[in-house]
C-alpha cells in the first residue's frame, strides 16, 4: 500500500513523539491502527462483492449462450455454469416454498378448528 522503509518509519515515530508526547503517542498509534484495519476490512469486503458480481455476470452470460444454443451440444464449461445456476435458483426458491407450506398448513389447521 504505502512504500515506507525503516528509516521513514523511525523519522515518523520521532516526529510523533516530539509532537504528541509520550502520553498521547500510544493512543494515537492505536487509533491509527484501528482506522487502517477498518479501511482494509472495507476494501476486502468491496473486493469480495465485486468478485461475486463478476462471477454472477459470467454465469448469466453462459446461461444466455446456453439458451441460444438450445441447451444441446454445450461445452463442459457451459454445462457446469447451467448446473450451478439451476442449483442456486433451487436454493433461493426453497426458503420461500417452505414458508408458503408452513403458512398454508397453518391456515388449513385454523380453518379446521
Amino acid at each position: 500500500m504505502f512504500d515506507i522503509g525503516f528509516w521513514e518509519l523511525i523519522l515518523i515515530s520521532v516526529v510523533g513523539l516530539v509532537v504528541l508526547g509520550p502520553e498521547r503517542l500510544p493512543v494515537a498509534i492505536r487509533s491509527v491502527s484501528r482506522w487502517v484495519g477498518a479501511a482494509r476490512n472495507m476494501a476486502s469486503s468491496v473486493k469480495d462483492e465485486l468478485s461475486q458480481e463478476l462471477k454472477l455476470q459470467e454465469l448469466q452470460e453462459n446461461l444466455k449462450k446456453a439458451e441460444q444454443m438450445g441447451m444441446q451440444d454445450l461445452s463442459p464449461d457451459l454445462r457446469n455454469s447451467v448446473d450451478e445456476l439451476k442449483k442456486a435458483a433451487s436454493e433461493v426458491q426453497r426458503p420461500y416454498a417452505d414458508k408458503n407450506n408452513e403458512q398454508s398448513s397453518a391456515t388449513t389447521s385454523q380453518k379446521q378448528e
